[in-house]
């Protein structure tokens, strides 16, 4: 590019100079003001090689970004949040690739003695027979791992899929960890955001989702919180969402039915657990607090149909003849490397499931409201 623009030059020069010839020949002055002509058509014709070539599209396209997929992945901090996580990436330049690629893999290798046989329980699992045996184990496995993609498909749109393996915490029942039924790959989330913070503060998105309910954050790098356990719910739905500096809005209608996760509420006159209605819905609201000594979080949420609202035996994914919905409140202190948090979360209804009607004669096992 120097070299053509140094050659535009001297044509420009020479071309200038060449009309003059015929008439007389240049003075110095006329030279120099010639010069400075030449000059000025050079820099205008920089002007537009600039322009130009800022405005072509990046030959970039695919690329990673460990701090935001660490951000993304991350189990114990901005749970339910992470539309909010890839907005603000968006907003301060941190995708700069059309496709951001990343991935994470957790490896365990554990040695555990109990006096109690059979009794081990890991990572968010209960302890049973299909995970470990006897009162000596130990193993050296992969507890699990995810790969995901960010696409941003123009200014205001963005794609997001996420890929989990893992065996040692998913539902297949009396199956090992080396057995198919706890070795396949799932779509965990899958859905399309729309929003640019840095023109509106308003976002939405569509697809497989985190239920906007509670916080459900840790401050455990191993296992998720009580909360998330009995709470966090993974389901199909549209969410629309406000984010100032302080604020954060969120209400989500979601999928009706039996949902991936922690989402349930009857569908028709049959009470089907078929997912063909939106009929259930969850809002949040919280606001960040600056202090003199740090920053404090307070929110509360609402979700109307929760999980293990069937009938006493409980079995997953079945319906249930009503909703039980449940309520939230939830707080989050941090100064520098201090993070306190606090959460309290309920259902408004008792979990039929609760009531065993094998002991009737016990106060203790009729049906009661999950609190955690």
């Amino acid at each position: 590019m120097q070299f053509r623009i140094s050659a535009l030059a001297s044509l420009v020069l020479m071309g200038s100079v060449s009309a003059n010839a015929a008439a007389e020949t240049p003075t110095n002055q006329e030279l120099f003001e010639l010069y400075n002509a030449a000059l000025e058509k050079i820099s205008a014709l920089e002007s537009k090689v600039v322009e130009n070539t800022e405005k072509a599209p990046s030959l970039d396209l695919v690329g990673s970004n460990g701090a935001f997929n660490f951000k993304v992945l991350d189990h114990s901090r901005d749970t339910n949040t992470k539309q909010l996580v890839q907005l603000q990436a968006l907003r301060d330049g941190d995708l700069k690739q059309k496709l951001t690629l990343g991935g994470q893999v957790t490896a365990l290798v554990n040695y555990q003695k109990s006096n109690i046989d059979t009794k081990f329980g890991w990572l968010m699992r209960h302890p049973t027979s299909s995970n470990q045996i006897g009162k000596t184990v130990s193993e050296a496995v992969i507890h699990s791992s995810n790969l995901n993609l960010t696409a941003r498909l123009t200014d205001n749109l963005t794609a997001y899929a996420e890929l989990l393996y893992n065996p040692e915490q998913n539902f297949a029942s009396g199956s090992t960890i080396t057995g198919l039924p706890r070795n396949n790959i799932s779509m965990r989330r899958a859905y399309l955001l729309y929003g640019n913070l840095a023109e509106s503060n308003v976002y939405a998105s569509l697809g497989k989702m985190d239920i906007p309910f509670g916080l459900n954050d840790t401050v455990s790098p191993f296992t998720n919180s009580t909360n998330w356990h009995s709470f966090a719910g993974l389901a199909y739905g549209g969410l629309l969402g406000y984010s100032s500096d302080n604020l954060h809005l969120r209400a989500m209608a979601i999928q009706g039915g039996a949902q991936f996760r922690n989402a349930n509420t009857p569908v028709g006159g049959s009470n089907s657990a078929v997912p063909s209605l939106l009929n259930n819905f969850a809002v949040d609201a919280n606001y960040t607090f600056a202090l003199d000594s740090g920053s404090l979080l307070a929110g509360a949420s609402y979700q109307y149909g929760t999980a293990y609202c069937q009938e006493y035996v409980v079995k997953h994914f079945r319906a249930c003849e009503d909703n039980v919905d449940a309520a939230s409140v939830y707080s989050r202190y941090e100064n520098g490397r201090l993070t306190l948090l606090s959460e309290f979360a309920e259902t408004l209804k008792v979990w039929p499931g609760t009531a065993n009607p094998n002991f009737p004669a016990y106060a203790g096992f009729e049906a009661v409201k999950n609190f955690t």
